[in-house]
């Protein structure tokens, strides 16, 4: 697979409309869109463009979590094409997947190619890329596996990347992505465990196990397990990896061991990015979650009991369809009832094609205020949880020159030169509302 360094994407970025740019290796340049499981398939894609000698290509993944998204991707598009007029111009991602026809119709675009398409290598040979059908995408509901693919690294060699589980079984009403991406699939327990071990040997740190729905890891596998067990597993079963961190969670699907594991297992980042959109019963049961609010704050104060050094993150939508000035108020008091700390916030728009866009709509200019608000909340919330960690030491994991993360997710700013992908212990001596200011002690 490429070791090639692609541009830094974020864990969890704060506009999943904003591209971004791997570097061009042999003509091939891969501009993606969303969430870190695209970032991880950019990579694989990679890897197939160069085995498959493919050169003079660009390559657009796209995201379809919102319709700015979606804008965002066809404008990228038409500048592609502009700076590149003679490169052979595709188009996958759940976008892609999701509405093929309509960048089909685009005369910048070459080819479209599905989510289950895009990671077979065959796809990037010669012959199929120039000589094959213009829309290549199947039926994303009937792929039934998930193939394994080891990628080397994100951001510079500073974390990598394993895919558990793709696909989502549950059907939120404001959500379009498990049609781009299909029914759960997870991949096995040993495959997860072997793909670590081997990006463990290769120097990295830190892993971080990604999916659409990674709590539902193991449904559909032999015997049901579930993510608690592989966690388990990962961190028995390769005893050298320094760190292992989980991507966006569902709430409500936090088993057993999973929980002990939090507990008891230092290795584990004490870091959870929770999947709650909104903070008020009626909205949420319209939006057809699977909790309440309440479930959420007692979640977030068990956890912290277990593990008091833990923080959250979390997504929430602004302005869903029918949210009241009171329900966009319980909302925005989940920021402190469950001490949140990173927000991740969507300003509502509705996707063609799901329930909630058939439902009454918030006003425009509301939504646009109410996120604000809510973006101004979580900066509060950061800012104090950066100050509640001056004067501590942490480990921070070197991500490029001079910008480092601690294990609970905090940024940290750190003068001491250091290769990407280290472990550093620094005394925490300050913050400037977005990072800790940091000094190293010594090489962890």
């Amino acid at each position: 697979m490429s070791t090639a360094p692609t541009a830094h994407v974020p864990l969890e970025p704060e506009d999943p409309a904003a591209p971004a740019r791997g570097e061009s290796t042999d003509g091939v340049d891969i501009i993606t869109f969303g969430c870190r499981l695209n970032a991880w398939e950019s990579e694989v894609m990679r890897g197939h463009a160069r085995e498959a000698g493919l050169a003079d290509a660009i390559i657009i993944n796209t995201c379809a979590v919102t319709n700015e998204a979606v804008r965002q991707a066809r404008q990228a598009i038409r500048r592609a094409r502009k700076d590149r007029p003679d490169a052979h111009l595709i188009v996958t991602g759940c976008a892609a997947q999701i509405d093929p026809g309509a960048f089909a119709k685009m005369p910048e675009v070459n080819q479209v190619i599905g989510n289950a398409e895009k990671l077979k290598a065959e796809t990037f040979r010669s012959s199929v890329i120039k000589g094959g059908e213009a829309v290549s995408v199947g039926d994303i509901m009937a792929v039934t596996e998930l193939a394994g693919h080891l990628v080397d690294g994100l951001e510079g060699r500073a974390r990598a990347y394993v895919q558990v589980q793709t696909g989502c079984d549950h059907r939120c009403t404001f959500c379009i992505i498990p049609y781009g991406r299909g029914n759960a699939r997870s991949a096995p327990a040993g495959e997860v465990v072997d793909q670590v071990r081997r990006l463990v040997e290769t120097g990295h740190s830190e892993v971080v196990l990604t999916g659409v729905d990674m709590t539902s890891w193991g449904t559909d596998l032999p015997g049901q397990p579930k993510l608690g067990r592989l966690v388990r597993a990962i961190l028995k079963q390769v005893p050298d990896l320094k760190r292992l961190r989980l991507s966006s969670i569902d709430a409500i699907e936090i088993d057993d061991d999973l929980m002990a594991a939090i507990a008891e297992e230092e290795r584990l980042c004490p870091y959870l990015h929770l999947s709650l959109q909104a903070g008020d019963d009626m909205i949420l049961k319209r939006m057809k979650r699977r909790h309440l609010r309440a479930d959420a704050i007692a979640l977030t104060d068990r956890l912290k009991a277990i593990r008091p050094d833990i923080a959250f993150g979390a997504d929430l939508i602004a302005g869903f369809p029918t949210e009241t000035d009171a329900m966009f108020e319980n909302s925005l008091r989940l920021v402190e009832e469950c001490q949140l700390a990173y927000l991740h916030v969507f300003p509502y728009s509705p996707r063609p094609g799901t329930p909630a866009a058939r439902m009454p709509q918030v006003n425009g200019a509301v939504i646009k205020a109410r996120a604000k608000r809510l973006r101004d909340a979580g900066e509060a919330a950061l800012a104090r949880h950066l100050a509640s960690m001056v004067g501590r030491e942490e480990v921070l994991l070197i991500e490029k020159p001079g910008e480092a993360r601690a294990a609970n997710f905090a940024p940290a700013r750190l003068d001491t030169p250091a290769r990407p992908g280290a472990l550093v212990r620094a005394a925490i001596t300050g913050h400037d509302g977005t990072h800790l200011i940091a000094r190293a002690v010594e090489a962890a």
